[in-house]
């Protein structure tokens, strides 16, 4: 039986709870023991202490005395909401729900404890179980508009758009008096129901619908692009037409009305003159307006072309639009189109050659003449028009004409990234960075860049420039904290090159924790979100959440930790955690050890430098809050990650999403093949394999692959179940049963022999399949003859000499420098700056 508590303790028992709710934990500790030492066995004040110590990060605590408060009361509701609460904490959404359920059951009125059921039911995408949550909240106080729409939403996502257009009915019905013309909830709720009808198919109902509600609405913009798509869906393309004319009368500049109006008037790709005509039309309506002078571009051809380009583009020269060359580059896929607007901006420049009124500019401003040159820099940079000596060219005569122009610098710096100079690439970044200390973007363009180049201690440093000082953790720290994803991601990859790998993991795997937040600040807008009537924003998020994963930048890093995670694997330093790369040698180790010792001074240095930030800081300033409840960091370099047993498991945790969302993705199949060849489950190995092949039947990693799985799974399918054995018959097509992998593999080679990456792919089984391996040296040296300016083959190629411990690694390096002189990879490093 659960002890009673009497009346004086009643009441702290509630302050108790008050203190939760306000966050003030230490009062809500000191309540909560006050009662304990009075009735030690109350299993509701157990609870309560349990998840206030839970929220002081003492999580292993709270969970064992909740335990003991559901020993002490096990019919009391509060204890099981608690137990749910550290569930949830715990991301263990699936306990959470199940001892909800048990405490509503015991307490079927509740309604926090029915919104935190519900909460967690969308959450986890339990649109049945949220339908009847959504159902009971309903029941219980169906005078709240946001109760009527939440279960209206639940069967929306649930895919019944019947019923859910039927509650928002029943809810507008039951309305006494009609709702204020100004009222932001009402607005956004009857938009709702329009967007729902429109789901069902029924654009004749929904645009009824539509002009029904439309007078009062105050989402205008929404109302007009509605009305305009039901009409263009419904074959009235007259109204379509004039409702799009009224659309780019608000808004001159978007594109997608102009596309959209071409399609109800009937103007379809064949009819050039009647598209011409109509940006005509609106180009001198609107002579401000670029859309409808650049748009036309996209399909004109011949002189029409040449003509409106030469046109557009002396404008945005004269006008001096940095962006000139980014609103172009997608027409160079036409050969033709992208002589056309070289050879004008060519003659651009040659034109204003003759004004000498331009050649003594030196405001800095790209307009006229360094516009010109500017664009020319960009164009022979891009990379199906490149030409690098030539941009170089062009940025030097720019920056006689302005000598402190940022953009010119930029441009510099990406043409010797191009080069595979990163080195000075990093360097003239950081010149364009001091032109303008203040501007972010190009902070962080040089701290990019600087990562490219393995400095991440300098980057760090760059970064630090605008982070906040007073961040306990430094500017890394703050850097986590912003969800600064690109610099994780870029950092990992650098410290991979600088074989830290424990580091490399620590960064990607704060990646992934980022997503994670993504995906868990979704319960925040499960109720935010009805209470301020953002209705259709919610649906769209719940949908775009759906597929969260499937974003480039979770790519990236989800690969980098696959591919270093496949390195610890196949290194044999799992056991010990090692913080390094494969190679084995004494000479490998020492480097190893060198560049551990560098990553923990580095670290150390950063905690020292925020500890001196924080001592320097305005005693006046509140002190930071998080200074309790931090917690301090003891991996800091990723010792831990890199020293797991199970490698190939963690990669598996970075992989699966990659192949849910992002199918499409070869390097994820590539990915997914490498894990699961390892793995021993051939099936899944397969399925990526022949998902690659699907992708890029020629890619040469694909063939890598497919021969490597015939190598290892032709004499073990006699041992493999019979069924596996089957399927694997069946379905792995790419290479013959009985085929000689010696020969498939030549033939690859004869047909690709140009192809410097399959060149080195064939290699790569040629040594596999057990050719000499000088042979195999002779064939890699061989890339260097083909004439390219692609020369991450050779960088491919270099890292296979060192590591199959070759003596002609550095003989290919010197070679490969005289291909590519600029490259830094090949390049012997900078000497130590000297000391003054």
């Amino acid at each position: 039986m659960p002890q009673p508590l009497s009346s004086k303790e009643n009441s702290l028992f509630r302050q108790v709870i008050r203190h939760y709710e306000d966050k003030q934990y230490k009062r809500g500790l000191k309540a909560a023991e006050q009662i304990l030492k009075k009735t030690p066995k109350h299993g509701d004040t157990m609870a309560m202490k349990a998840l206030i110590i839970n929220s002081m990060g003492k999580t292993d605590e709270a969970f064992a005395l909740a335990k003991e408060a559901l020993t002490q009361d096990m019919k009391s509701h509060i204890c099981w909401h608690v137990y749910g609460l550290l569930y949830r904490h715990q991301k263990n959404f699936e306990e959470a729900i199940k001892a909800y359920k048990f405490a509503l059951r015991l307490e079927p009125g509740s309604p926090q404890i029915q919104r935190d059921l519900a909460f967690l039911q969308i959450q986890m995408r339990d649109f049945q179980g949220y339908i009847q949550s959504r159902t009971a909240m309903l029941q219980a106080k169906s005078q709240l508009r946001q109760n009527w729409t939440a279960l209206a939403v639940a069967h929306h996502l649930a895919g019944d758009l019947v019923q859910a257009e039927k509650v928002l009915t029943t809810y507008e019905e039951s309305l006494k008096s009609a709702p204020s013309h100004a009222d932001y909830e009402n607005s956004e709720a009857v938009l709702y129901k329009n967007s729902v009808i429109a789901e069902t198919g029924d654009y004749q109902r929904a645009l009824d619908h539509l002009e029904s509600i439309s007078k009062h609405n105050l989402d205008r913009l929404a109302v007009l692009e509605l009305k305009a798509e039901y009409l263009a869906k419904l074959g009235k393309t007259e109204e379509a037409a004039n409702a799009y004319r009224s659309l780019i009368d608000r808004n001159s500049e978007h594109a997608e009305y102009y596309n959209k109006l071409e399609g109800v008037l009937g103007l379809d790709a064949g009819d050039t003159a009647g598209r011409k005509a109509l940006y005509e039309e609106y180009a001198q309506k609107y002579p401000r307006c670029d859309a409808a002078k650049r748009l036309p571009l996209d399909f004109l051809a011949g002189d029409d072309f040449r003509n409106a380009a030469e046109t557009y583009l002396a404008l945005m020269l004269d006008k001096g639009v940095p962006s000139t060359f980014a609103n172009l580059k997608h027409l160079y896929t036409d050969s033709s189109k992208k002589e056309t607007l070289e050879s004008l901006a060519h003659s651009y420049v040659k034109s204003k050659e003759s004004q000498p009124t331009n050649e003594g500019s030196t405001d800095g401003e790209l307009k006229g003449m360094p516009a010109g040159l500017y664009y020319l820099a960009q164009h022979y940079n891009y990379h199906l028009s490149q030409d690098l000596a030539k941009a170089l060219e062009f940025v030097d005569r720019g920056l006689k004409l302005v000598p402190d122009n940022v953009e010119f610098y930029m441009t510099k710096a990406r043409i010797w990234k191009h080069y595979g100079n990163t080195r000075k690439a990093a360097e003239i970044m950081d010149q364009a960075r001091n032109l303008d200390l203040k501007d972010r973007y190009i902070n962080t363009k040089t701290a990019k860049y600087q990562l490219r180049n393995n400095e991440t201690a300098r980057a760090l440093k760059t970064m630090a420039l605008f982070t906040r000082s007073d961040s306990p953790g430094g500017p890394l720290s703050d850097l986590i904290d912003m969800q600064s994803i690109w610099y994780l991601t870029e950092d990992g990859e650098a410290s991979v090159r600088n074989g830290l790998i424990g580091l490399a993991l620590k960064r990607f795997h704060a990646v992934y924790s980022i997503f994670d937040v993504w995906q868990e600040d979704q319960f925040d807008f499960h109720s935010f979100s009805l209470r301020k009537g953002q209705i259709r924003a919610y649906v769209d998020m719940i949908r775009w959440e759906d597929k969260l994963r499937e974003h480039p930048f979770y790519t990236r890093a989800a690969l980098g930790a696959i591919a270093a995670y496949l390195g610890l694997h196949d290194s044999k330093l799992v056991v010990n955690g090692v913080n390094g790369s494969a190679n084995g040698t004494a000479e490998d180790e020492a480097e190893k050890k060198k560049a551990l010792k560098k990553a923990k001074k580095e670290a150390q240095k950063a905690e020292r430098e925020a500890a001196e930030q924080a001592a320097k800081q305005d005693p006046n300033k509140p002190k930071a809050a998080a200074s309790d409840t931090a917690k301090k960091d003891d991996d800091p370099i990723g010792l831990k990650l890199a020293s797991t047993d199970q490698p190939l498991v963690e990669a598996t945790k970075f992989l699966l999403p990659i192949l849910q969302f992002s199918p499409k993705n070869i390097d994820g199949q590539v990915a997914g093949f490498e894990v699961y060849i390892r793995r021993e489950k051939y099936l899944l190995a397969l399925r990526c394999l022949n998902a690659a092949l699907a992708i890029d039947a020629a890619s040469p990693v694909a063939h890598e692959q497919a021969v490597r799985f015939h190598r290892e799974i032709t004499p073990k399918l006699a041992s493999l179940p019979p069924k596996v054995a089957e399927v694997i018959k069946s379905e792995f097509t790419a290479i013959d049963a009985s085929a000689d992998l010696k020969k498939y593999n030549a033939d690859f080679l004869a047909k690709h022999k140009d192809s410097a990456p399959h060149v080195v792919s064939a290699v790569k089984i040629q040594k596999l399949l057990g050719e000499d391996q000088k042979t195999c040296e002779r064939a890699l040296f061989d890339i260097l003859k083909l004439k390219s300016d692609d020369w991450e083959p050779a960088a491919e190629a270099l890292g296979l000499l060192f590591q199959w411990r070759s003596s002609e690694a550095e003989a290919f390096k010197k070679a490969a420098e005289q291909s590519w002189p600029e490259v830094t990879l090949f390049s012997p490093p900078p000497p130590p700056p000297t000391k003054s």
